[in-house]
């Protein structure tokens, strides 16, 4: 069932909304518009949650991006700027210093591009293989790429092996802007990827406007494309028998997304929910279907950042209304769906990151019995998890605690324990 969408805007954003508009002017209104949005610019929308306490773990990192837990408690973490970090656990319920894994591939930090999203094969136990995403090229030139390579730790240290690329996206873009990418495994060992739309105007890719290409199958910007574990595209994916634009069309599972930076799975149901940046407000909250088209930039509650109407549409027939819009910004990062017991009452919740916002969002969800039965989801409410720091990703443990990572040049990876 498509879930009931609302709106949610805090008091906090409403200031980081005017922080980021020029001095000159009024903001121009944001659409309003819509499948039964509910505007608010009370912090009651989203009000803090309470009964968890932190813990840093690991600080010193450059601008991490994203981590990913060993069957061992070893943790890899991939820093924006090049190269992944392992660092093991100290037997005291920490980790000990971080080391480089030698042999990472190369990447380029191009703006918002870089060494990005790091996850496990679902065999990682017997095939040591390890998935990654990250940016390739120049200013000119350049695109997201997925590679996987074979982790390997011995004795003369911890190294990648088999190094392979398995796809590129198409055609290249000139810029920094907007890459993605998250990566999640499928219940029937199938792997997402969250590409961005390559950038805002004038940014042109493929001789439109990279705004524009979402809506389009003969590129994979502004896309979720869907591989078999080896790269190849599925038989079974939406738009395999397209024969208008075979090379680009039979990788894509939905489109019409402009930069989804936060990807999770509820392994009860398989729903797949992701996260996505709008440009001035509007960013979503998408409950991801195959074959979908969700509306980037035809339908939108997003304004320019000039403060100019992108779309006098926010919803349209024939394209999924976003389940939650965060109204002016959430700035979305990594997303976690919770299942673990050291938070009893946060199983089923989602826990979304903030970069800009400086927080985790936990989104409450109903509709869904005990058995792992869809019966009509619907956004129950917004709670605030606070930070003093730029937040890019949000993973659950292992150990059934929540863990984020900082963006900074001190970045920290901080794990939410219960108070």
């Amino acid at each position: 069932m498509k879930p009931t969408p609302i709106t949610a805007i805090t008091a906090a954003s409403s200031l980081l909304l005017a922080l980021a508009l020029p001095a000159c002017g009024q903001p121009a209104q944001l659409p309003t518009e819509g499948p039964s949005p509910i505007f608010s610019d009370s912090e009651a929308d989203a009000p803090p949650a309470t009964g968890y306490a932190t813990q840093t773990l690991i600080d010193g990192l450059n601008r991490p991006w994203a981590v990913a837990f060993l069957p061992d408690g070893a943790v890899l973490i991939t820093q924006r700027p090049g190269g992944i970090v392992i660092a093991l656990p100290d037997g005291q319920g920490g980790f000990g210093e971080p080391v480089a894994v030698a042999n990472a591939p190369e990447s380029a930090a191009l703006g918002q591009g870089g060494m990005m999203d790091v996850v496990l094969h679902p065999e990682f136990a017997s095939n040591g293989l390890v998935y990654l995403t990250y940016a390739t090229g120049d200013g000119r030139a350049n695109r997201t790429v997925l590679s996987r390579a074979r982790l390997v730790r011995d004795e003369s240290g911890t190294r990648f092996e088999d190094v392979q690329e398995l796809y590129r996206v198409t055609p290249d873009k000139p810029g920094g802007q907007h890459f993605g990418s998250r990566l999640v495994w499928l219940p029937d060992g199938t792997l997402l990827m969250s590409v961005g739309d390559g950038g805002n105007p004038p940014t042109e890719v493929g001789g439109r406007l990279a705004r524009e290409n979402p809506q389009y199958l003969d590129n994979t910007w502004g896309k979720v494309l869907r591989f078999n574990d080896d790269g190849a595209a599925p038989a079974d994916n939406p738009f395999a028998d397209n024969q208008e634009h075979p090379e680009t069309a039979k990788f894509i599972y939905s489109y019409g997304h402009r930069n989804i930076q936060g990807m999770a799975i509820d392994p009860a149901t398989g729903n797949v929910w992701a996260t996505e940046h709008g440009a001035l407000g509007g960013d979503e909250l998408n409950l991801i279907e195959p074959g979908q088209n969700y509306g980037w930039p035809e339908a939108t509650y997003s304004i320019h950042y000039n403060r100019r109407e992108i779309s006098e549409h926010v919803t349209l027939e024939g394209m999924i209304d976003p389940a939650l819009v965060w109204t002016p910004v959430l700035a979305a990062s990594g997303l976690a769906f919770y299942t673990g017991e050291a938070f009893e009452q946060w199983q089923g919740d989602l826990f979304a990151g903030g970069l800009v916002s400086r927080q985790v969002r936990r989104v409450m969800l109903g509709g869904v019995d005990g058995a792992g039965v869809d019966q009509n989801i619907e956004i129950m409410g917004n709670q605030t998890l606070a930070f003093e720091a730029r937040i890019r990703d949000v993973r659950q443990g292992l150990d059934g605690f929540l863990y984020v990572l900082t963006d900074s040049r001190n970045g920290e990876l901080i794990r939410i324990v219960p108070e």
